[in-house]
């Protein structure tokens, strides 16, 4: 069995330096976006190329639905690796200590918010095309 100050110590080798880091933060919001625009520009291309604006649009929604289950997934394993991260270690709550492993359990903690939000907004995205019924 290994003490906290073992275990910290492993962890801090195992350790990515702090600005490798930072980029973890924007990976799921940028997903959504992508998300977004993937899901617009497919609306406006469908609507566009559509022969009547009244007719409903199942293959639009198919494939809003396959993005959205990409989009979910890839959210999902940063979620799931940033509380990984965050919870790693046997350090105390909060994470507000000066040392490099509280920074990078704090910016996991930051990811996983991160990560929460953008799954939410990705659905709030994908929503629109349950609702919308045809191109107007």
């Amino acid at each position: 069995m290994t003490t906290p100050t073992e275990s910290s110590k492993t962890y801090e080798r195992r350790s990515i330096p702090i600005s490798s880091r930072l980029w973890w933060l924007t990976i799921a919001p940028t997903v959504w976006a992508i998300h977004f625009l993937a899901c617009y520009l497919a609306a406006a291309i469908y609507c566009a190329k559509a022969s009547s604006p009244e007719e409903s649009m199942p293959m639009l929604r198919i494939a809003v639905a396959i993005l959205t289950g990409l989009a979910i997934v890839m959210i999902t394993f940063v979620a799931f690796i940033s509380f990984r991260q965050h919870r790693m270690g046997a350090a105390p709550l909060p994470h507000d200590f000066d040392s490099q492993d509280d920074q990078q359990r704090f910016l996991g903690f930051a990811a996983f918010l991160l990560s929460l939000l953008s799954i939410i907004a990705t659905l709030f995205t994908a929503s629109v095309f349950v609702f919308l019924g045809a191109c107007h």
